[in-house]
């Protein structure tokens, strides 16, 4: 049986139509802030966690407030009250909403210009605590799931996306792979923080037009990169590092076109 998906992992308790809207506005908050853009990554964080607050209040059996009715101030002063929720939820997630959604209505843009990069420290606090967010509801939606499944499970969502990759029936292709190596490295980081056997990925950068022994070789040449757990493997911190160094130079190449 193929792992359960985060999206199925959260409507175990969350309702489907909220679940589909917090991971959706997590999603775009964390691809602006890749980007860079911390003004829209901020602002999109408010509506992360408006979508946060619609789930926590329909768990509590409360009907959310249609169009302008719902009120994310509202919903958070009455949120600690209702103790059919978990502690956890109606009072630590609670409180760590209220930081994102104060940061996303009274700063996110409006620094004076002479700050140095006051925005991006906004972005990098309000990203760590949605991230907090989401793990949080998931540690929730599945009981027994320890804090390190937890981080994997929101990373496996926050690895940043690019054009350059695709999946096809659980096969990874990279297209700015300029050796065995990189391609293999940068298989990798797709799939990261899954492990992919040792097997496969010589196989996967075979389809690269590769031969096998060259594949193999470059499999080896990374073994220092990767955490090896009886064949199958992981990227490390310096590989991940590596990988990022790769990506950052080809996106710098594709933009002075």
């Amino acid at each position: 049986m193929p792992p359960m998906t985060i999206d199925q992992m959260l409507k175990a308790q969350f309702s489907a139509k909220n679940v589909t809207s917090l991971l959706r506005h997590f999603q775009l908050l964390v691809a602006d802030y890749q980007k860079r853009d911390w003004s829209d990554s901020i602002a999109k964080s408010g509506k992360f966690v408006e979508a946060v607050l619609k789930a926590l209040w329909v768990h509590a059996g409360e009907v959310v407030p249609a169009g302008k009715d719902f009120k994310a101030g509202t919903i958070m002063d009455q949120l600690p009250s209702k103790t059919k929720l978990r502690d956890s939820l109606r009072l630590t997630v609670n409180r760590s909403c209220r930081f994102v959604y104060e940061v996303a209505s009274n700063r996110g843009g409006r620094h004076d210009a002479d700050e140095i990069e006051a925005n991006e420290m906004d972005a990098a606090a309000v990203v760590a605590n949605c991230s907090w967010i989401l793990g949080e509801l998931l540690r929730y939606s599945q009981k027994g799931l320890d804090l390190a499944q937890a981080k994997a499970a929101v990373e496996s969502i926050m690895r940043r996306k690019y054009p350059f990759a695709e999946e096809i029936d659980g096969r990874v292709y990279v297209d700015i792979a300029t050796s065995a190596r990189e391609a293999a490295l940068l298989i990798l980081y797709v799939s990261y923080p899954g492990r992919v056997h040792v097997d496969a990925l010589v196989k996967q950068v075979v389809r690269h037009d590769y031969k096998t022994a060259n594949s193999k070789m470059a499999v080896a040449r990374i073994k220092t990169l990767v955490d090896d757990s009886n064949g199958l493997l992981k990227l490390r911190n310096a590989g991940l590092r590596e990988a990022e160094r790769l990506i950052d130079t080809a996106e710098g190449k594709s933009s002075e076109k």
